[in-house]
């Protein structure tokens, strides 16, 4: 276990372009895949890495993702100093919310100082991938790094929503520009910028002192990892790139940012393929999460025009097929469709229940979503409009938690 190193994961965004889902959640706390939360893979990629000692700062709507961490994180035991710890904002030093990423981690240092970490890793709460930590520290402390920034190629058009850095032969950091308008290309791949995956391994002792230095500034900072502290230290300190190893044993390098509702979708409809491009079944690499105390799945009735069935699907503990029929969908737990109806593309969060001939296409429904009898979602975006629902510009429609759509029915009908 790397006992000296604290694992820090920002989760406090507010995940606005994720709306309505992230309504009443923060953006980690988002469900995806059927049974897990996005926050579970930075946490597994940690416990995978033995890394056991983690805290996870919150913010906006943070309940539902401290629930979650309650209920399934608390395996590790604080007997043998392995913990993972959710941190609300506690103004402690400052009045003010978080201002920026580096405001975060300077408002918490009182904390961090108690784990005494050699080495401090920081991470994003709301990224989907899989990586191995420990390489990573491994080649930070080698190469005597103050910081060590994991990246990836991209798209240069993509570029603009990230860090963008220029290295030498030796991957020393010659270049730094946060969200840059013209992102600058890869010297032997200009078509592709190197990105920053907002992951940091820095040397705790300089990120302290680079801390205190940019909280010192009252203006013209906006106390951002990317914006301020990386770009200054480029001249002084001895920062490093380290290429992603994705440890998701597939072709391509795998790693999302569901920032969007459409981004989202295609990221979970990625997961009923044949051959998924992410691998939940890897053994080697588990993704960790809570698993509700729930029977399995179950599939009722054979009739012809009245069959339980599910194709092309992920079918959750707890979910009853009863007499409908589902493609190309995910069924969290506790999920119900009754005889008749019919489900396509779609993802449906936990408690969700589906009446008797109700159709629903290329949709999400939040937790515990009644859908009326009859009722159609998908079908007619105008109505789908009408009825004050999101619909995305792809066409996808979301029904937000608690949404009321007995109201839509016609009284006496």
């Amino acid at each position: 276990m790397l006992r000296d190193v604290l694992a820090i994961v920002l989760a406090g965004g507010r995940g606005t372009r994720l709306e309505p889902l992230t309504r009443d959640r923060a953006k980690p706390a988002v469900p995806f895949g059927g049974i897990y939360r996005i926050v579970d893979f930075a946490l597994s990629n940690c416990i995978n890495s033995d890394i056991r000692k983690i805290l996870v700062l919150t913010q906006y709507k943070a309940v539902s993702l401290a629930r979650h961490i309650d209920q399934g994180w608390r395996f590790l035991t604080r007997e043998l100093d392995e913990y993972i710890e959710v941190i609300p904002p506690q103004q402690r030093i400052a009045e003010h919310w978080y201002q920026g990423t580096a405001d975060a981690i300077y408002q918490n240092v009182y904390t961090i100082e108690k784990a005494q970490p050699r080495d401090t890793l920081i991470l994003a709460g709301d990224h989907i991938y899989k990586m191995n930590y420990a390489a990573m520290i491994e080649s930070h402390r080698r190469r005597k790094a103050d910081l060590t920034i994991a990246c990836l190629p991209v798209p240069r058009i993509q570029a603009r929503e990230f860090g963008v850095m220029q290295v030498d032969g030796a991957d020393r950091v010659i270049g730094f520009q946060e969200k840059p308008i013209h992102p600058e290309g890869m010297p032997d791949q200009p078509e592709l910028s190197l990105a920053s995956m907002g992951i940091y391994v820095f040397s705790t002792d300089v990120m302290y002192e680079l801390l205190f230095q940019d909280a010192a500034k009252k203006d013209g900072s906006g106390h951002d990892f990317g914006k301020d502290i990386i770009p200054s230290m480029l001249k002084d300190s001895r920062v490093f790139a380290y290429p992603f190893r994705d440890e998701n044993r597939k072709q391509a390098a795998y790693w999302r940012d569901v920032g969007t509702i459409d981004a989202y979708y295609q990221t979970s409809m990625d997961l009923i393929s044949v051959d998924p491009i992410l691998n939940l079944y890897d053994r080697d690499w588990p993704i960790h999460t809570y698993q509700p105390p729930m029977p399995p799945p179950k599939f009722v009735h054979t009739d012809p025009d009245r069959r339980g069935a599910a194709f092309n699907s992920i079918v959750c503990q707890g979910a009853i097929v009863s007499g409908g029929q589902v493609y190309r969908s995910i069924l969290s737990p506790g999920v119900r469709i009754n005889s008749f109806a019919l489900i396509e593309d779609s993802i449906l969060f936990d408690g969700v229940e589906v009446g008797r001939h109700a159709r629903i296409r290329r949709a999400i429904l939040d937790k515990d979503v009644k859908v009326p009898a009859g009722f159609d979602i998908g079908w007619n975006r105008g109505a789908d409009i009408a009825r004050g629902l999101t619909v995305t510009d792809e066409g996808l429609t979301i029904v937000a938690k608690g949404e009321d759509l007995e109201r839509f029915i016609p009284h006496g009908a």
